[in-house]
């Protein structure tokens, strides 16, 4: 019998809070970027440009490319193309020659991955079908609840299908993610025709009152006669309004190989790219639209089920060549950031009122748009700037730990923590006198940065925690804290001071 699992909403819908994985740094390209900056920098030392510099450029980019497993092909025709239109361009003859390539290579990078429409054409009518298929271990199921969630954002009610039938648990999987979404699971437990259970769920899907329906097929280790076959029956008989194929980046060369196997069988409206965090090659990336002419709509940028983005050519190809990502910035800065509370903290902020208990607020806020360091890459001419920063987590838990060992009046004004109240907070907070000393010292100067930045906008807010990082205070890093010291020891320190005075 057919059965709807109906999962209980998430606690806070309307939010978004943080899925980007903390512990890496959260740019595929990072490799690639690198060196490419690093050969179009080398353009800026030399007194004079010759065709054979840009030549010679442009084959160092060439061998960066093939080192981040990009297709031989799409290599050599991306390169190829940027050398004509840099020769065309008369970029020789410029005062600014690497700011002239910076833009052919970045012209050709969009026009090799895009251009792409990111949005999912949602039909007048409803159901609009979207059919995701893969290899098993791509992360299918996984992107199945992600895309769930995006089109909740979207405004509209969509129920996920369990129609894996051959994968152990696959459907429990499934009903486990619809829970933590919010989504409904059809399911038919005693079917073993997923044709069946997905042309049930399609012809339902009305009156369950479901205007998206995304059906999670099955998947194989490697492309086998019986998968594609089941996956094309199900396409003929739902008739799919999009097909996406969700693809393990790390996989490289073979993810284009697989495209165009699943191509060949399912006429693909796009792909979907999981675990890009965790590939710094990016060779799948550049090569998957230009081999097989299907576009990037997603990227799976973390485990949580809120990780998945939107695929900008543009954007990812600024990110590359070290010009930032200011629209994604400011996206990320929206869901995070409650207008009127941000009205509020700014008005603090011009008065110079703001406390320790608001920064801090403003500094988890920031840290829930994902790591600092990735966050800062996204501002023009900060990234670069970045490549040796370590910013560790663990300090912002210290610098909490502090903050929370004030009273409200003391976080309300710093000012009057004199020596016994920094013994107190220390003792609190299992940190020596001195860290918290340094630690109000640094807010009190930053005060008037904050007072000036308060009119800005986000742009002025990034700018501001750039400065921050400077200053030691950036991931919330305690200034002048050295490891092995952070524990407050009353019997250690008098050993000292009476050491000091032998």
């Amino acid at each position: 019998m057919p059965a709807l699992f109906y999962a209980s909403p998430p606690d806070n819908p309307g939010r978004v809070k943080s899925a980007w994985r903390r512990d890496t740094v959260l740019c595929m390209f990072d490799a690639l970027s690198e060196k490419l900056t690093g050969v179009l920098r080398s353009l800026r030392g030399r007194g004079r440009i010759t065709e054979d510099n840009v030549r010679e450029a442009m084959r160092e980019v060439r061998t960066a490319l093939l080192e981040a497993d990009v297709h031989i092909e799409v290599a050599r025709k991306f390169c190829d193309a940027c050398l004509q239109k840099a020769l065309g361009m008369q970029v020789l003859e410029t005062l600014r020659p690497e700011q002239v390539m910076i833009k052919v290579v970045h012209d050709e990078l969009v026009r090799l991955m895009g251009p792409i429409e990111t949005r999912i054409p949602f039909v007048s009518q409803p159901p609009t079908i979207i059919l995701m298929a893969g290899l098993q271990g791509s992360g299918k199921t996984t992107t199945c609840a992600k895309l769930a969630r995006y089109c909740l954002q979207k405004g509209k009610k969509p129920m996920m299908v369990a129609a894996d039938l051959k994968r152990p648990a696959a459907i429990d999987q499934l009903e486990v993610l619809g829970t933590q979404v919010g989504v409904p699971v059809y399911v038919e437990r005693d079917h073993q025709n997923a044709v069946k259970v997905c042309r049930n769920a399609v012809m339902n899907s009305r009156k369950l009152d479901r205007d998206v329906v995304i059906l999670d097929t099955a998947g194989r280790l490697a492309i086998d006669e019986e998968m594609m076959t089941e996956v094309s029956k199900i396409a003929e008989i739902t008739q799919p309004h999009q097909i996406y194929l969700v693809l393990d980046a790390m996989t490289g060369q073979d993810a284009v190989n697989t495209a165009k196997s699943f191509d060949q069988r399912l006429e693909l409206d796009g792909v979907i790219l999981t675990k890009f965090d965790s590939d710094t090659r990016g060779g799948a990336a550049l090569s998957v639209k230009h081999v097989t002419g299907k576009p990037i709509k997603f990227i799976g940028v973390g485990e949580k089920l809120d990780a998945i983005e939107e695929f900008h050519p543009d954007r990812i190809a600024s990110r590359i060549l070290g010009m930032g990502d200011v629209l994604s910035l400011v996206e990320k800065a929206q869901q995070q950031f409650d207008e009127k509370e941000a009205l509020a903290q700014q008005e603090k902020m011009a008065k110079g009122t703001m406390g320790l208990d608001d920064f801090l607020v403003q500094l988890e806020k920031l840290r829930n748009m994902g790591p600092m360091k990735s966050i800062l890459k996204m501002i023009p001419g900060v990234g670069s700037a970045l490549n040796d920063l370590e910013l560790p987590e663990e300090e912002l838990n210290r610098f909490k730990g502090v903050i929370h060992s004030m009273t409200p009046k003391e976080r309300r004004n710093p000012e009057i923590i004199e020596a016994s109240r920094r013994r107190r907070i220390a003792r609190g907070a299992g940190v020596q006198p001195q860290d918290v000393s340094g630690l109000v010292k640094q807010f009190i100067h930053m005060r008037p940065l904050m007072k000036a930045m308060a009119g800005q906008g986000i742009g002025g807010r990034m700018k501001m925690m750039s400065q921050l990082s400077q200053m030691g205070m950036m991931d919330g890093a305690m200034p002048k804290l050295k490891k092995g010291t952070t524990r407050y020891n009353p019997q250690r320190d008098k050993k000292r001071k009476r050491r000091r005075r032998k």
